[in-house]
């Protein structure tokens, strides 16, 4: 039997929360992270819904920074008639690095621009290139320029702050800045101020934002960031898809590739073994409608899952059945992760195992790679229902791998006896 949605997992001591009304006067907005490849039409209209409706309804004045955008006028105009067609009042804040005419080191200076901002009731930033918007945003020795103070004094007033992609990025305050590929990241780990840097901060400073995170298997990087800077949690989004950070401590999911909660609190790192590895991580999948509790760590699944609990195996069968395992040779490919915790749970199998490593290498000889292991636990719950599935506390261990040999070799014309043909009608 499923444990009660009241008892799922709460945390034993409660956590700073990370949205409005945390640190005394000082945070009281509400924040929009979507993980990028957000449509200005289609489904994802309800995220441009929800970021016009917390800035204040129809007319809403909404500044857009199209700073992280290598084509600036063309990003700001599609984020412009997105927000203009769900309601809002949306305006171009001029500040870009690249292929604009104007200098942004006058611009975050110029009273007319802050002024401006500073009215509005929401902030955009697109996606792009993170490291252009600290560069236009902070001076060179890392302070806020006077237009920074003016967009924390939108979210101190109780304004919406989105970001998608790169704008969701440099939400929190340590951000990717130059990373190599996720499985190099795996390999070689991360540096601060080189792979990894200070964002803007407007997340709780325990909390690392990951984008694109199920569709480009980002959330095997977020691990190796988190545990670098010893962070202990994350909200990893996924494309078409915003995690909503309310004014009640919550977290809700709009859209339709969901997001992951990566939790490393009560995870562990061995310093003998050579290679990235983690212990113990605890995930949360969270669909469309589903809502997080940031003070205690549970879940409520939407509406159409409330009658949807998956029972899932427990205490002795954990370790009765180690045969029923799903194995998948890439996870980090598109979505591979997401659908090996569904997996995971609709059939009920007692663990899976992910790999990831260099397939061309591996084809000819000796290659390194790492294994991710997925199991349930005693606190692991999940859900059903027309808005696809919830998966709450999958237990997750990472540990470096090698592989002694080629994977494969080709078969010769000598060897094919060792290939039978199928028979007829098998």
């Amino acid at each position: 039997m499923m444990m009660p949605r009241s008892r799922v997992a709460v945390l034993g001591t409660c956590l700073i929360c990370i949205a409005t009304a945390v640190r005394g006067d000082e945070t009281r907005g509400t924040l929009v992270i979507i993980g990028g490849g957000l449509a200005p039409r289609s489904n994802e209209s309800e995220i441009w819904d929800e970021i016009v409706e917390l800035a204040g309804g129809d007319e809403a004045k909404i500044a857009v920074f199209p700073t992280a955008s290598g084509t600036p006028v063309e990003s700001a105009r599609r984020a412009m008639a997105a927000l203009d067609k769900a309601g809002a009042d949306p305006f171009m804040v001029p500040l870009a690095l690249l292929n604009f005419d104007r200098d942004f080191r006058q611009v975050v200076v110029d009273q007319e621009t802050i002024d401006k901002v500073r009215s509005s009731g929401g902030i955009f930033f697109t996606g792009g290139d993170q490291k252009r918007i600290i560069k236009a945003l902070k001076t060179p020795d890392g302070e806020n320029t006077p237009l920074l103070d003016a967009v924390w004094d939108v979210y101190r007033k109780g304004g919406v702050i989105a970001g998608t992609s790169a704008g969701a990025a440099v939400l929190s305050r340590v951000m990717f800045s130059d990373p190599g590929t996720v499985l190099t990241t795996l390999q070689e780990g991360v540096k601060l101020g080189k792979e990894i840097d200070e964002g803007l901060g407007f997340l709780d400073h325990s909390w690392f934002i990951e984008q694109h995170c199920l569709t480009r298997g980002r959330f095997a990087r977020a691990l190796v960031a988190m545990h670098a800077q010893d962070l202990k949690f994350c909200i990893g989004v996924d494309e078409n898809t915003a995690a909503v950070v309310r004014n009640d401590c919550e977290v809700k999911v709009v859209g339709d590739r969901g997001a992951v909660v990566i939790d490393l609190s009560t995870a562990s790192h061995d310093p003998a073994v050579r290679g990235f590895n983690l212990k113990n991580v605890r995930l949360t999948y969270l669909g469309h409608g589903d809502t997080f509790d940031l003070r205690n760590m549970t879940v409520t699944p939407a509406n159409d899952k409330q009658n949807g609990s998956i029972p899932l195996p427990k205490g002795s069968e954990l370790d009765s059945e180690p045969a029923r395992m799903i194995v998948n040779y890439d996870i980090l490919g598109n979505t591979t992760m997401k659908n090996v915790l569904q997996g995971l749970l609709s059939r009920r199998k007692v663990e899976a195992i992910g790999l990831a490593f260099d397939g061309a290498a591996a084809r000819s000889g000796p290659t390194p790679g790492f294994e991710f292991r997925f199991y349930p636990a005693a606190d692991t719950a999940g859900w059903y229902g027309e808005e696809g599935f919830t998966a709450h506390n999958i237990h997750l261990d990472v540990r470096p791998i090698r592989f002694s040999g080629a994977m494969y070799t080709a078969l010769d014309v000598e060897d094919s006896d060792e290939v039978q043909a199928p028979v007829a009608g098998q």
